[in-house]
């Protein structure tokens, strides 16, 4: 008999089995903050991202030490699955077909806790490669899961990875 899977794995299984039908030219609507206005955008591909907010313990305007966002790191999944890409610093989003794209903060929206990064809708501002995010315009960040780090640093420049999950869905 199959052991069940973990709660956390069952809801990625679900997200999964949703996104299985084809995800690149996908015209369903998205479920983003109204304020985003993106309802009338065609989705071009939704990727699962697991990773880190790397935060960096720096001087303030104040003199005092505190957490500043040094940059993300992510793997992409796929809606198989399967490792399709990276997030990093930028913010970038790197496929490994080749494609690229390079994103512009538009609007941000808080998450659903105190401890969930801030869903966010970025311009696309640079793009690289011809597959499926050719002609993305817009990303979204949704569903967004941690990453938030709170407290006192230790020492000036100590590094801190902050676990986090969130949802991109890259739009026409």
């Amino acid at each position: 008999m199959p052991r069940p899977l973990p709660r956390a794995l069952s809801g990625l299984v679900l997200l999964s089995a949703w996104l299985a039908a084809p995800a690149i030219a996908r015209s369903a609507p998205v479920a983003a903050p109204a304020a985003f206005g993106v309802a009338d955008h065609a989705v071009l591909l939704v990727a699962h991202g697991e990773g880190a907010q790397v935060y960096q313990c720096t001087p303030g305007a104040d003199g005092r030490l505190a957490w500043s966002l040094r940059e993300p790191i992510a793997t992409l999944i796929g809606p198989d699955g399967k490792t399709i890409g990276r997030h990093y610093a930028g913010p970038t989003w790197a496929l490994d077909n080749g494609d690229l794209v390079k994103g512009q903060l538009l609007a941000s929206q808080p998450g659903a806790s105190p401890g969930d990064i801030p869903l966010l809708k970025l311009a696309v501002a640079q793009h690289r490669g011809g597959g499926a995010l050719a002609e993305a315009g817009l990303v979204l960040r949704l569903n967004t899961h941690g990453g938030v780090l709170k407290g006192d640093c230790p020492a000036r420049d100590a590094l801190h990875a902050e676990p986090y999950s969130a949802d991109y869905v890259f739009l026409r």
